[in-house]
């Protein structure tokens, strides 16, 4: 493989991580909304025996 291809792939590569790295956080932030909104979090959790 020649200098170019190896450009080549390493840039689509890089490409790929980047877009399944975004889907991952974008996925995060609407679990840990899910979970806030119905309750359903560590921090929630240890708060209910005080209350």
């Amino acid at each position: 493989m020649n200098d170019k291809q190896a450009r080549r792939k390493n840039r689509y590569v890089s490409t790929w991580v980047a877009i399944g790295a975004i889907i991952l956080i974008i996925l995060l932030i609407i679990w840990l909304t899910m979970a806030d909104l119905w309750g359903d979090t560590d921090v929630a959790a240890a708060v209910m025996p005080y209350v």
